[in-house]
């Protein structure tokens, strides 16, 4: 009895040292997404809390570097080349750095976004973006630190940054034009090679129309001759269709044209179908 006493006590002192107490954290992360036109922007940042504290000018000095909230980077991610304030910014995940000032602020974003608060050392060859915008005063005080994509259009928004009654908004544009008309180019101009080809693929696969695929995989190749692939595509639709010594002459178009590219895979594939068609190699 006595060494089972000992042995629950000993896995009772084991299971309390590795447990692990959850607790809410004083400055929870956010996250959020939001699209702007055709670009998809995303948030993440870390919120505290104003507790009655007297925050701008006091808890975040004046005119010094503060890490925009708490805990690790303030992030902003664009899912493509934007404008931000002016600046042209490529797409990517990058970290919000500011310098509050009374009547403005100094926002910058930083392409390092390994850092906990600030970095060690500031490395202004990092700095992506620069700008500086006035501050404005909000009538209803903000609890916590709120990041959000506001001011919404079609060609851009605002970052807007809030705590306590202070706000400031930057504004970035996006390429909802370009986008859009590259778009409609694309559209209006018809299908492409791949879109043949995969159309081709699926009629081949769902053994459904095969004049119809022959039609769409002849196209493909016509945009594209130096595809091996899609030689290969067309030779299995001949011999689907019966017509051996087409799918051959196609076969061996697609050998020449892997064996030039180096695709050792493609150059088996055709040898085994043509020797399956009764070519000798």
């Amino acid at each position: 009895m006595k060494k089972l006493l000992f042995i629950f006590s000993i896995l009772f002192v084991a299971t309390t040292v590795t447990a692990q107490i959850e607790a809410p954290q004083p400055s929870p992360i956010a996250k959020s997404m939001q699209t702007v036109g055709l670009t998809e922007v995303a948030l993440e940042y870390s919120r505290p809390a104003k507790r009655g504290r007297e925050i701008f000018g006091e808890l975040v000095p004046f005119d010094k570097l503060w890490r925009t909230g708490a805990n690790a980077n303030s992030m902003i991610t664009f899912s493509d080349d934007v404008k931000f304030a002016g600046t042209d910014v490529k797409a990517g995940t990058y970290a919000v750095y500011t310098k509050p000032a009374k009547k403005e602020w100094t926002v910058m974003l930083y392409n390092d976004t390994s850092n906990w608060g600030n970095p060690g050392t500031w490395d202004a060859s990092k700095v992506v973006a620069t700008t500086t915008v006035e501050t404005s005063m909000l009538k209803n005080g903000i609890e916590s630190w709120t990041m959000a994509i506001n001011e919404l259009s079609m060609e851009g928004a605002h970052l807007q940054m809030m705590w306590d009654k202070t706000m400031v908004a930057v504004p970035f544009t996006v390429p909802t034009a370009a986008k859009t008309l590259a778009s409609i180019e694309k559209v209006m101009a018809g299908p492409g090679a791949n879109d043949y080809y995969s159309a081709a693929t699926f009629y081949l696969d769902a053994n459904k129309n095969l004049q119809q695929a022959h039609e769409w995989i002849s196209k493909a190749v016509d945009a594209k001759p130096e595809a091996f692939w899609m030689h290969r595509k067309k030779a299995l639709i001949e011999s689907e269709m019966g017509n051996k010594s087409a799918a051959i002459a196609t076969a061996m178009t697609s050998l020449a044209l892997a064996e030039k590219a180096g695709n050792m895979d493609y150059v088996k594939l055709n040898k085994d179908s043509l020797m399956e068609w009764g070519v000798k190699l």
